[in-house]
Protein backbone atom coordinates (compact mmCIF):
# COMPACT_ATOMS: atom_id res chain seq x y z
CA UNK A 1 0.00 0.00 0.00
CA UNK A 2 2.74 2.46 0.64
CA UNK A 3 4.57 1.66 -2.79
CA UNK A 4 1.12 2.39 -4.47
CA UNK A 5 0.01 6.21 -2.63
CA UNK A 6 3.93 7.28 -3.14
CA UNK A 7 4.07 6.63 -6.57
CA UNK A 8 1.85 9.32 -7.88
CA UNK A 9 3.79 11.88 -5.80
CA UNK A 10 7.18 10.88 -6.89
CA UNK A 11 5.15 11.33 -11.05
CA UNK A 12 3.85 14.71 -9.89
CA UNK A 13 7.80 15.57 -8.81
CA UNK A 14 8.81 14.22 -12.09
CA UNK A 15 6.48 15.63 -14.07
CA UNK A 16 6.78 19.53 -12.25
CA UNK A 17 10.75 19.15 -12.89
CA UNK A 18 10.17 18.01 -16.62
CA UNK A 19 8.28 21.60 -16.57
CA UNK A 20 10.04 23.64 -14.94
CA UNK A 21 13.04 22.43 -17.08
CA UNK A 22 11.40 22.70 -20.41
CA UNK A 23 9.94 26.68 -19.63
CA UNK A 24 13.78 27.79 -18.79
CA UNK A 25 14.69 25.86 -22.07
CA UNK A 26 11.87 27.93 -23.65
CA UNK A 27 12.85 31.10 -21.85
CA UNK A 28 16.63 30.66 -22.13
CA UNK A 29 15.91 30.29 -26.26
CA UNK A 30 17.12 26.65 -26.70
CA UNK A 31 14.52 26.18 -29.21
CA UNK A 32 15.54 28.55 -31.08
CA UNK A 33 19.34 27.61 -32.00
CA UNK A 34 18.43 24.80 -34.23
CA UNK A 35 16.18 26.85 -36.18
CA UNK A 36 18.75 29.16 -36.72
CA UNK A 37 20.01 29.84 -40.33
CA UNK A 38 23.77 29.20 -40.86
CA UNK A 39 25.26 33.33 -40.97
CA UNK A 40 28.33 31.79 -43.14
CA UNK A 41 27.03 29.53 -45.94
CA UNK A 42 24.40 32.61 -47.65
CA UNK A 43 23.12 35.58 -45.61
CA UNK A 44 20.65 37.75 -46.68
CA UNK A 45 19.41 40.24 -45.72
CA UNK A 46 17.07 42.84 -47.31
CA UNK A 47 17.82 44.49 -50.06
CA UNK A 48 19.75 41.22 -51.47
CA UNK A 49 20.51 43.05 -54.61
CA UNK A 50 23.67 44.86 -55.89
CA UNK A 51 24.22 48.06 -53.61
CA UNK A 52 27.36 49.46 -55.84
CA UNK A 53 25.79 50.65 -58.42
CA UNK A 54 22.95 52.22 -56.21
CA UNK A 55 25.60 53.79 -54.37
CA UNK A 56 27.20 55.15 -56.74
CA UNK A 57 23.89 56.77 -58.61
CA UNK A 58 22.86 58.15 -55.11
CA UNK A 59 26.35 60.18 -54.58
CA UNK A 60 26.33 61.17 -58.51
CA UNK A 61 22.91 62.55 -57.26
CA UNK A 62 21.40 60.57 -59.68
CA UNK A 63 17.51 58.60 -58.79
CA UNK A 64 18.35 54.65 -58.90
CA UNK A 65 15.47 53.05 -60.48
CA UNK A 66 14.75 50.70 -57.71
CA UNK A 67 12.88 52.70 -54.46
CA UNK A 68 14.20 53.19 -51.25
CA UNK A 69 13.41 50.31 -48.91
CA UNK A 70 14.10 52.45 -46.00
CA UNK A 71 13.94 56.53 -45.14
CA UNK A 72 15.14 57.90 -41.77
CA UNK A 73 14.46 61.51 -43.29
CA UNK A 74 15.28 63.24 -39.86
CA UNK A 75 14.03 66.78 -39.19
CA UNK A 76 16.91 68.75 -37.13
CA UNK A 77 15.20 70.63 -34.07
CA UNK A 78 18.60 71.78 -33.56
CA UNK A 79 21.32 70.71 -36.39
CA UNK A 80 24.74 72.65 -35.74
CA UNK A 81 24.75 73.61 -39.42
CA UNK A 82 27.43 76.23 -39.50
CA UNK A 83 29.60 73.42 -37.01
CA UNK A 84 32.15 72.35 -40.26
CA UNK A 85 31.36 75.71 -42.35
CA UNK A 86 34.27 77.37 -43.44
CA UNK A 87 36.85 74.63 -42.32
CA UNK A 88 38.94 73.45 -45.54
CA UNK A 89 41.25 70.91 -43.38
CA UNK A 90 38.69 69.23 -41.27
CA UNK A 91 40.73 66.21 -39.82
CA UNK A 92 38.50 65.07 -36.92
CA UNK A 93 34.48 65.57 -36.17
CA UNK A 94 33.35 63.88 -32.11
CA UNK A 95 29.76 62.57 -32.49
CA UNK A 96 28.60 62.11 -29.39
CA UNK A 97 25.48 59.76 -28.53
CA UNK A 98 24.32 61.67 -25.08
CA UNK A 99 20.89 60.94 -23.00
CA UNK A 100 19.01 64.26 -22.48
CA UNK A 101 19.85 64.57 -19.16
CA UNK A 102 23.62 63.92 -18.79
CA UNK A 103 24.31 67.79 -18.47
CA UNK A 104 27.27 67.17 -16.30
CA UNK A 105 28.95 64.95 -18.38
CA UNK A 106 28.69 67.09 -21.57
CA UNK A 107 30.36 69.88 -19.34
CA UNK A 108 32.94 67.47 -18.32
CA UNK A 109 33.84 66.48 -22.11
CA UNK A 110 33.74 70.29 -23.72
CA UNK A 111 36.03 70.71 -21.07
CA UNK A 112 38.73 67.69 -21.56
CA UNK A 113 39.04 65.56 -24.96
CA UNK A 114 36.22 67.37 -26.43
CA UNK A 115 37.65 70.42 -26.83
CA UNK A 116 37.90 71.73 -30.28
CA UNK A 117 41.48 73.78 -29.86
CA UNK A 118 43.00 70.71 -28.25
CA UNK A 119 45.97 71.37 -31.00
CA UNK A 120 46.25 74.67 -32.79
CA UNK A 121 47.04 72.52 -36.16
CA UNK A 122 44.19 70.40 -36.33
CA UNK A 123 40.56 71.22 -36.87
CA UNK A 124 38.09 68.94 -34.78
CA UNK A 125 34.83 69.36 -34.18
CA UNK A 126 32.35 68.11 -31.13
CA UNK A 127 28.48 67.40 -31.23
CA UNK A 128 26.11 65.61 -28.97
CA UNK A 129 23.50 63.36 -30.64
CA UNK A 130 20.31 63.76 -28.63
CA UNK A 131 16.84 62.65 -29.50
CA UNK A 132 12.95 64.36 -27.43
CA UNK A 133 12.96 64.46 -24.16
CA UNK A 134 9.26 64.25 -23.15
CA UNK A 135 9.98 66.24 -19.25
CA UNK A 136 9.80 69.84 -20.37
CA UNK A 137 12.74 70.70 -17.59
CA UNK A 138 14.96 68.80 -19.04
CA UNK A 139 14.13 70.54 -22.93
CA UNK A 140 14.38 73.93 -20.98
CA UNK A 141 17.69 73.19 -19.73
CA UNK A 142 18.86 71.63 -23.59
CA UNK A 143 17.52 74.87 -25.64
CA UNK A 144 19.57 76.83 -23.03
CA UNK A 145 23.02 74.56 -23.16
CA UNK A 146 22.22 74.45 -27.26
CA UNK A 147 22.50 78.30 -26.91
CA UNK A 148 25.36 78.49 -25.32
CA UNK A 149 27.66 75.51 -26.53
CA UNK A 150 26.29 75.46 -30.12
CA UNK A 151 27.11 71.82 -30.40
CA UNK A 152 24.19 69.88 -29.62
CA UNK A 153 21.88 68.10 -32.49
CA UNK A 154 18.31 66.90 -32.01
CA UNK A 155 16.50 65.43 -34.28
CA UNK A 156 13.07 63.73 -34.15
CA UNK A 157 13.11 60.29 -32.39
CA UNK A 158 12.54 59.86 -28.76
CA UNK A 159 15.96 59.15 -26.93
CA UNK A 160 15.71 55.72 -25.20
CA UNK A 161 18.04 52.82 -25.43
CA UNK A 162 15.80 50.67 -28.14
CA UNK A 163 16.37 54.15 -30.19
CA UNK A 164 20.07 53.91 -30.32
CA UNK A 165 19.86 52.87 -33.93
CA UNK A 166 17.55 56.44 -34.88
CA UNK A 167 20.32 58.30 -32.74
CA UNK A 168 23.31 56.81 -34.91
CA UNK A 169 21.99 57.03 -38.17
CA UNK A 170 20.78 60.87 -37.55
CA UNK A 171 24.39 61.12 -36.91
CA UNK A 172 25.20 59.65 -40.36
CA UNK A 173 22.32 62.36 -42.00
CA UNK A 174 24.03 65.25 -40.07
CA UNK A 175 27.31 64.36 -41.64
CA UNK A 176 25.93 64.11 -45.05
CA UNK A 177 24.05 67.36 -44.92
CA UNK A 178 26.27 69.50 -42.29
CA UNK A 179 29.44 68.37 -42.12
CA UNK A 180 30.45 66.04 -45.20
CA UNK A 181 34.01 67.11 -45.48
CA UNK A 182 36.04 65.91 -42.41
CA UNK A 183 38.26 62.98 -42.82
CA UNK A 184 37.27 61.44 -40.30
CA UNK A 185 33.91 60.72 -37.96
CA UNK A 186 34.19 59.16 -34.32
CA UNK A 187 31.14 58.28 -32.66
CA UNK A 188 31.64 57.93 -28.88
CA UNK A 189 29.36 57.12 -26.10
CA UNK A 190 29.06 59.99 -23.42
CA UNK A 191 30.42 57.48 -20.87
CA UNK A 192 34.11 57.01 -22.28
CA UNK A 193 37.30 58.56 -21.61
CA UNK A 194 38.69 59.23 -24.94
CA UNK A 195 42.66 60.56 -25.48
CA UNK A 196 42.58 63.13 -28.64
CA UNK A 197 45.99 62.49 -29.41
CA UNK A 198 46.02 59.14 -29.56
CA UNK A 199 43.06 59.07 -31.41
CA UNK A 200 45.52 61.54 -33.85
CA UNK A 201 48.40 59.40 -33.74
CA UNK A 202 46.35 56.23 -34.35
CA UNK A 203 44.85 57.45 -37.99
CA UNK A 204 47.88 58.25 -38.69
CA UNK A 205 49.38 54.39 -38.72
CA UNK A 206 46.54 51.99 -37.30
CA UNK A 207 47.85 48.79 -38.73
CA UNK A 208 50.75 49.35 -36.78
CA UNK A 209 49.75 51.49 -33.56
CA UNK A 210 51.19 52.00 -31.23
CA UNK A 211 54.73 50.05 -32.60
CA UNK A 212 55.29 52.53 -35.04
CA UNK A 213 55.99 55.19 -32.64
CA UNK A 214 58.62 53.07 -30.67
CA UNK A 215 60.17 51.80 -33.86
CA UNK A 216 59.13 54.04 -37.20
CA UNK A 217 61.71 52.92 -39.43
CA UNK A 218 61.19 49.27 -38.82
CA UNK A 219 57.58 50.76 -39.27
CA UNK A 220 57.84 52.78 -42.86
CA UNK A 221 59.42 49.46 -43.99
CA UNK A 222 56.83 46.90 -42.25
CA UNK A 223 54.43 50.07 -44.53
CA UNK A 224 56.39 49.10 -47.71
CA UNK A 225 56.76 45.47 -47.73
CA UNK A 226 52.79 44.91 -46.59
CA UNK A 227 52.43 47.46 -49.91
CA UNK A 228 54.06 45.37 -52.44
CA UNK A 229 53.32 42.30 -50.93
CA UNK A 230 49.22 42.12 -49.89
CA UNK A 231 48.52 45.91 -51.51
CA UNK A 232 47.16 46.78 -47.88
CA UNK A 233 45.31 50.30 -48.19
CA UNK A 234 46.55 51.70 -45.06
CA UNK A 235 48.16 55.41 -45.83
CA UNK A 236 44.39 56.93 -44.68
CA UNK A 237 43.76 59.07 -48.41
CA UNK A 238 41.23 60.63 -48.79
CA UNK A 239 39.06 57.38 -50.47
CA UNK A 240 40.35 54.89 -47.65
CA UNK A 241 36.98 52.73 -46.10
CA UNK A 242 38.34 52.34 -42.69
CA UNK A 243 35.75 51.14 -40.07
CA UNK A 244 37.89 50.62 -36.84
CA UNK A 245 37.49 49.91 -32.99
CA UNK A 246 37.06 47.11 -30.93
CA UNK A 247 35.61 44.18 -32.74
CA UNK A 248 33.66 41.45 -31.86
CA UNK A 249 32.20 38.33 -33.54
CA UNK A 250 28.82 37.07 -31.34
CA UNK A 251 25.96 35.36 -31.37
CA UNK A 252 22.36 36.40 -31.09
CA UNK A 253 20.50 36.36 -27.65
CA UNK A 254 17.79 34.61 -27.76
CA UNK A 255 17.04 34.69 -24.06
CA UNK A 256 13.45 36.27 -23.55
CA UNK A 257 14.57 37.86 -20.28
CA UNK A 258 17.34 39.99 -21.93
CA UNK A 259 17.35 43.28 -22.85
CA UNK A 260 19.51 41.98 -25.93
CA UNK A 261 16.88 39.40 -26.95
CA UNK A 262 16.08 38.91 -30.70
CA UNK A 263 13.28 36.92 -32.43
CA UNK A 264 13.98 34.78 -35.67
CA UNK A 265 11.43 37.07 -36.93
CA UNK A 266 14.16 40.30 -36.57
CA UNK A 267 17.15 37.80 -37.37
CA UNK A 268 17.02 34.01 -38.44
CA UNK A 269 20.86 33.92 -38.63
CA UNK A 270 23.18 31.65 -35.59
CA UNK A 271 26.08 34.56 -35.55
CA UNK A 272 26.35 38.50 -35.90
CA UNK A 273 28.40 39.80 -38.52
CA UNK A 274 31.41 41.04 -37.43
CA UNK A 275 31.23 44.15 -35.90
CA UNK A 276 32.47 47.05 -33.72
CA UNK A 277 31.75 47.70 -30.36
CA UNK A 278 28.97 51.09 -30.11
CA UNK A 279 30.62 52.45 -27.69
CA UNK A 280 33.49 54.01 -29.58
CA UNK A 281 34.63 53.45 -33.27
CA UNK A 282 35.26 55.48 -36.49
CA UNK A 283 34.68 55.62 -39.89
CA UNK A 284 36.57 57.14 -42.63
CA UNK A 285 34.53 60.09 -44.89
CA UNK A 286 34.33 57.42 -47.42
CA UNK A 287 32.83 54.55 -45.24
CA UNK A 288 30.49 56.50 -43.76
CA UNK A 289 29.18 57.80 -47.31
CA UNK A 290 28.62 54.19 -48.54
CA UNK A 291 27.24 52.81 -45.68
CA UNK A 292 24.80 56.06 -45.40
CA UNK A 293 23.68 55.32 -48.92
CA UNK A 294 23.29 51.50 -48.54
CA UNK A 295 20.89 52.69 -45.26
CA UNK A 296 18.28 53.74 -47.98
CA UNK A 297 17.91 49.77 -49.05
CA UNK A 298 18.56 48.21 -45.54
CA UNK A 299 15.74 47.36 -43.17
CA UNK A 300 16.01 48.88 -40.05
CA UNK A 301 17.37 47.10 -36.94
CA UNK A 302 17.30 47.56 -33.05
CA UNK A 303 21.20 47.48 -32.18
CA UNK A 304 22.69 50.16 -33.85
CA UNK A 305 26.28 48.53 -33.54
CA UNK A 306 24.86 45.62 -35.48
CA UNK A 307 22.92 47.79 -37.77
CA UNK A 308 26.04 49.28 -38.32
CA UNK A 309 27.90 46.15 -38.85
CA UNK A 310 25.43 44.84 -41.40
CA UNK A 311 25.59 48.34 -43.41
CA UNK A 312 29.64 47.68 -43.49
CA UNK A 313 29.15 44.09 -44.77
CA UNK A 314 27.04 44.55 -47.22
CA UNK A 315 29.61 47.52 -48.51
CA UNK A 316 32.57 45.11 -48.19
CA UNK A 317 33.82 47.60 -45.35
CA UNK A 318 35.95 45.32 -43.18
CA UNK A 319 35.95 46.15 -39.58
CA UNK A 320 39.44 46.42 -38.02
CA UNK A 321 40.01 45.21 -35.02
CA UNK A 322 42.26 47.47 -31.93
CA UNK A 323 42.97 46.34 -28.62
CA UNK A 324 43.25 50.15 -27.73
CA UNK A 325 39.61 50.69 -27.97
CA UNK A 326 38.24 49.71 -24.68
CA UNK A 327 34.73 48.75 -24.50
CA UNK A 328 34.92 47.27 -21.06
CA UNK A 329 36.48 49.74 -18.36
CA UNK A 330 40.08 49.47 -18.72
CA UNK A 331 41.49 49.51 -14.82
CA UNK A 332 43.20 53.08 -14.41
CA UNK A 333 46.71 53.68 -13.08
CA UNK A 334 48.18 56.88 -14.96
CA UNK A 335 50.95 54.90 -16.12
CA UNK A 336 49.11 52.38 -18.19
CA UNK A 337 46.59 54.63 -20.40
CA UNK A 338 49.68 55.62 -22.35
CA UNK A 339 48.52 54.03 -25.83
CA UNK A 340 44.65 53.93 -24.56
CA UNK A 341 42.24 55.69 -27.25
CA UNK A 342 39.28 54.90 -25.85
CA UNK A 343 37.47 53.45 -22.49
CA UNK A 344 34.48 52.62 -21.37
CA UNK A 345 33.48 52.83 -17.51
CA UNK A 346 33.63 56.74 -17.02
CA UNK A 347 30.23 58.05 -16.39
CA UNK A 348 31.23 59.83 -13.49
CA UNK A 349 32.52 63.23 -14.76
CA UNK A 350 34.70 64.01 -11.84
CA UNK A 351 36.61 60.32 -12.83
CA UNK A 352 36.76 61.51 -16.19
CA UNK A 353 38.16 64.71 -16.17
CA UNK A 354 40.60 63.94 -13.29
CA UNK A 355 42.28 60.91 -15.74
CA UNK A 356 42.14 62.56 -18.64
CA UNK A 357 44.39 65.30 -16.58
CA UNK A 358 46.84 63.71 -15.67
CA UNK A 359 47.05 61.53 -18.65
CA UNK A 360 47.45 65.25 -20.80
CA UNK A 361 49.88 66.62 -18.54
CA UNK A 362 52.13 63.26 -19.02
CA UNK A 363 51.77 63.84 -22.97
CA UNK A 364 49.13 61.48 -23.55
CA UNK A 365 45.97 63.25 -24.19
Amino acid sequence: MYILRSCPKKSLKVITVLIIGFVLLLIFGVFHHPLEKNFYSNFHYPYDGDLEPLILELKNNKTPSIPRLNDYNFYYYKNCDGKCRDTSDLRLVYIIKSAPQNFERRLAIRSSWGFQRRFSDVEIRTVFLIGLQKVPDVQVSLNEESGRYHDIVQANYTDSYYNNTFKTMSGFEWVMRYCPNAKFYMFIDDDYYISTKNVLRYLRFPINYPQYLQDPIGSINKLIELRKVKNVEIDLEDDVRLYTGFKFQSAPQRNYLSKWYVSLEEYSYHMWPPYISGGAYILSKTALQDMYYASFYMRHFKFDDIYVAILAYKTNVEPFHSKYFHFYEKPYNKFNYKYVVASHGYGDPKKMVKAWNEQKSMGNA
